[in-house]
């Protein structure tokens, strides 16, 4: 009785450059500077912790919301300094500032914002993001040269990330500086006062860190060790295509 033939083994796919250099350093720096800024800032919000639109925002003017003081486990420093957690602020904020015009400026000219994040035809179709809506929801991941490539979802949320959430961040963070009313009053008037401004940020800001926690949750169902190697060395290994 003859014996059933082996199939040949495929050879272990080679890691590919899935992230070059800019990406990865930015990926990085801001992922150390939002925790900053989002720490030292509940530790700022914890002096006031209500929200106003508008112009004023006091004790016996009516906030729209109301909180509890953030827990110390959360904020920076690890305990309430109004001073401290506004020098850990305003010592991160221009960092971040500058590092995002960096990687804007590069995703422009060094053609990463055509290559990897532009939508190309037909991706916008209802029927294509329904399809990457179910995959998302089914966990089912790209493999092979899909998994190269940035999905709708994917490509939506960084550019909102990247392009509207970061800099809206930025620009409600300087307009709740008293300075603006002198510098820039258009700033003020464009969010409807310092006060709109602020409750803006805090929104914002918490969005970012849902996009984060979404963010974590899918690198580790993707495969942990591979997304977070591809974007300390650059390297990826490309998931087997299914068959």
């Amino acid at each position: 009785m003859d014996g059933a033939r082996s199939e040949p083994k495929s050879a272990e796919p080679k890691p590919v450059l899935r992230h070059r250099w800019p990406t990865r350093l930015w990926h990085w720096t801001n992922a150390l500077l939002l925790y900053v800024l989002f720490t030292s800032g509940l530790g700022i919000f914890n002096a006031h912790p209500r929200l106003y639109w508008g112009q004023y925002g006091a004790n016996f003017d009516h906030p729209w919301l109301t909180l509890e003081r953030f827990g110390s486990w959360i904020t920076l420093p690890a305990h309430y300094n109004l001073a401290m957690s506004r020098h850990w602020h305003l010592t991160a904020a221009p960092v971040f500032a500058f590092a995002l015009l960096f990687y804007m400026l590069w995703s422009l000219f060094g053609r990463h914002l055509g290559r990897d994040l532009a939508f190309r035809r037909g991706e916008l179709a209802p029927r294509h993001v329904w399809q990457d809506v179910r995959d998302h929801a089914r966990l089912r991941f790209p493999t092979g040269e899909a998994a190269l490539r940035y999905n709708v979802l994917q490509k939506a949320s960084y550019i909102g990330v990247i392009f509207v959430a970061l800099p809206l961040i930025i620009l409600t963070g300087l307009t709740m500086s008293p300075g603006m009313n002198a510098a820039w009053p258009w700033l003020v008037e464009l969010f409807g006062g310092r006060q709109s401004a602020r409750s803006i940020h805090f929104i914002t800001a918490f969005a970012l860190a849902a996009f984060f926690l979404v963010h974590m949750l899918m690198v580790i169902l993707a495969g942990p060790l591979n997304e977070v190697r591809s974007m300390i060395t650059g390297r990826y290994k490309v998931p087997e295509a299914r068959s």
